[in-house]
């Protein structure tokens, strides 16, 4: 079984040009998630006003979720897929704060409500193929939020898999570079409260870079790859300098191959200030 993965931030609509307004913009990430043709898509800052729109352009994708606020109104960690390849068997939500399943709840001193979205995937080609995909957004302002988010995700995607007796994927914008604690925690590489991740970045594949990686300044072989990738944050700007902040993990039992830091433009400007990252993941 092979899926392709994609995680797009799609900037909340607000703060932008005029000519970066959501009405736009929508049209431009339409034509990229349709140039690439994921299966499965993880967003984040998409609010639900803006996914509708999104959805009617799309066409044979929906997506599950909700907003992460009290009232569940604001952005989403939504997650996508094309229904003529899978269905959504089941979902859920949980937010990255000392009360995980309260609504709008936030610890740790994050900015906003921080959520993770999963979703059980099968594949609707009578094969039976399943997966677990889940989606977040960790906090821009608070790295103890970053570290506490990310060993709440290793927890509750750890229980998911026992749960469920499947792999699982792990999408989104981290607002981390490859050598924050936050980060080497998911991929093994440090201890946070206690535990040790065991998880696998779509990055960690050396052989797809597209240029020679610079030395990792925490001596991890991951990060080093991760770096070669470039920025995936980029303001509206453009370019390549830096490190990505968006990733995409897997449980053992996955594979990566062929990751892309998508930078293409539509109609001459970029779709979000966040490029997207696809990649194919294959199991068995």
């Amino acid at each position: 079984m092979e899926w392709n993965v994609m995680t797009f931030n799609l900037r909340v609509d607000a703060g932008t040009a005029p000519e970066d307004a959501w009405s736009s913009r929508s049209a431009r990430v339409a034509a990229v998630i349709a140039r690439h043709a994921p299966h499965v898509v993880g967003t984040q800052e998409g609010t639900r006003a803006m996914l509708d729109l999104l959805r009617g352009q799309l066409g044979d994708y929906a997506y599950v979720g909700e907003g992460r606020s009290r009232e569940r109104a604001d952005e989403y960690c939504a997650i996508w897929y094309d229904t003529r390849a899978l269905e959504a068997v089941e979902s859920g939500q949980f937010w990255l704060s000392e009360q995980p399943d309260a609504p709008g709840s936030v610890s740790w001193g994050s900015a906003y409500p921080r959520i993770c979205t999963w979703a059980r995937m099968r594949a609707t080609d009578g094969s039976d193929g399943q997966l677990l995909v889940c989606n977040t957004h960790l906090d821009h302002i608070s790295q103890p939020a970053r570290e506490a988010g990310a060993c709440l995700l290793w927890t509750r995607l750890r229980q998911l898999c026992a749960d469920t007796g499947l792999p699982a994927l792990l999408t989104g914008d981290f607002n981390a570079e490859p050598d924050n604690a936050a980060i080497r925690f998911l991929r093994g590489e440090q201890e946070l409260q206690g535990m040790r991740a065991n998880l696998r970045d779509a990055y960690s594949l050396t052989a797809d870079l597209p240029t020679a990686a610079p030395a990792p300044r925490q001596g991890s072989t991951a990060a080093c790859g991760a770096a070669g990738y470039g920025a995936t944050f980029h303001d509206f700007r453009g370019g390549e300098a830096g490190a990505p902040i968006d990733y995409i993990f897997a449980t053992p039992g996955l594979s990566f191959r062929g990751t892309q830091v998508v930078r293409e433009r539509v109609g001459g400007r970029f779709p979000s200030d966040h490029y997207p990252v696809i990649t194919t993941v294959a199991s068995g």
